[in-house]
């Protein structure tokens, strides 16, 4: 089954200064190379504060009934069962998981376009 990571989702106070900073320095570089990063902090074993900051990060999976029953054995349940976002039937399923840290992770069936992506 394959997985390809889509975004990352953080809460900002001023839109504008957000899409000014992270255009001019993340956003859409060319390559797209690494994009999440995994860091252990030695000595660290308390959960972190997740604060109000981070929202979600983005996976979009082939079958999100398929990847929702691999995660079952590892005890992942979705927040609820999967959904078309606003009940909007155009839009593609998605669940919210949670990974071992409590970041919620957004699955997402099929293939998923954004505003960075060339038109097809």
């Amino acid at each position: 089954m394959s997985a390809k990571y889509v975004h990352t989702c953080i809460r900002v106070r001023d839109p504008e200064a957000s899409v000014r900073f992270y255009n001019n320095l993340y956003m859409g570089l060319p390559g797209d190379g690494d994009v999440l990063e995994l860091t252990v902090n030695v000595g660290h074993d308390e959960p972190y504060d997740l604060g109000t900051g981070y929202n979600h990060v983005a996976i979009s999976v082939d079958d999100i009934h398929a990847a929702l029953a691999a995660l079952e054995p590892l005890g992942v349940q979705p927040e609820k069962p999967p959904f078309h976002p606003g009940g909007r039937d155009e839009l593609p399923l998605i669940a919210f998981v949670a990974d071992p840290d409590g970041y919620r992770i957004e699955l997402i069936e099929g293939d998923f376009s954004t505003p960075q992506d060339p038109a097809g």
